[in-house]
């Protein structure tokens, strides 16, 4: 078995109240550089800081990688074949995933029925006295997490709830993708919420700070988004296409958060041939 290689984001390793990289990580990278052996969990691992190495990989799946899956994982979710199928199945479900809250979904449909969700939390949050962002932002998730939590607990069955949607999908590609059975579907669909908790909630309450900590940014994003309700012949209608589209320094506010507070779980890959590095 080749070493695993954690490479895709540090965000492994980001404490819970703080934004640096993990001491245990900042130490090793200080003694031996942006590339080391370690071992995390009772397994040999090398982890990559070098963005250009950390790119090679990403590129090299299937050839000189392969997504893999600790032990622990697998046995968290029952599916004790899960590093046999984990490549193959984690790009039928990020396949899946993009047709439902993609590009096209975004424009056509589920922008409206955020910004419904939004203005109705920012509704409730104006009648506190305080927010606590993070958990606020990560409430209405929690108990949906409880839901399905107890839905695997007691093994349910699962039926589409709403014609073309992500689980109708997902039960109806059952027998035609390898690896694809009741059980596996529920633990994804379990996943999902988890990621979507770990780091939508996270991310919002990052962009919040740092945009108090910049007055200037917070500024500029205000004004950019009155010249939009400005421009509108109903200052009441909802958020266009073309709003989202023009939201220039926005999107570099959203881009910024990201690239300063990346909190998507690591995912491992596993070394099927020797990589050579300098």
């Amino acid at each position: 078995m080749g070493l695993p290689l954690i490479g895709e984001t540090l965000s492994f390793f980001v404490t819970s109240n703080s934004i640096d990289i993990h001491p245990f990580v900042a130490q090793r990278m200080k003694r031996y550089g942006s590339l080391f052996k370690t071992s995390l969990a009772g397994r040999p691992v090398v982890v990559s800081l070098d963005p250009d190495f950390n790119y090679f990989v990403l590129q090299q799946e299937d050839k000189l990688v392969e997504l893999y899956y600790m032990d622990s994982l697998a046995k968290l979710v029952h599916q004790d074949d899960m590093k046999n199928i984990g490549g193959d199945f984690h790009k039928y479900f990020r396949r899946v995933i993009l047709s439902h809250f993609g590009h096209e979904p975004l424009k056509h449909k589920l922008l409206s029925q955020f910004e419904d969700v939004i203005n109705h939390e920012l509704q409730d949050w104006s009648k506190l006295p305080q927010v606590d962002l993070k958990h606020q932002t990560a409430s209405k998730k929690e108990k949906a997490l409880k839901l399905t939590s107890g839905v695997l607990e007691e093994r349910m069955n699962l039926y589409p709830t709403d014609k073309g949607d992500l689980l109708e999908k997902m039960v109806g590609d059952m027998g035609n993708e390898a690896g694809l059975t009741k059980q596996f579907v529920s633990h994804a669909l379990f996943g999902l919420l988890i990621a979507t908790i770990e780091t939508i909630a996270p991310t919002i309450t990052l962009a919040a700070k740092y945009l108090l900590d910049n007055p200037s940014a917070l500024q500029h994003l205000t004004e950019e988004h009155e010249r939009i309700v400005k421009k509108r012949e109903d200052a009441k209608s909802g958020v266009s296409w073309d709003d989202y589209k023009s939201m220039t320094f926005t999107h570099y506010v959203i881009n910024e958060t990201l690239r300063l507070g990346n909190f998507l779980p690591g995912i491992f890959r596993r070394t099927i041939a020797d990589i050579p590095v300098n």
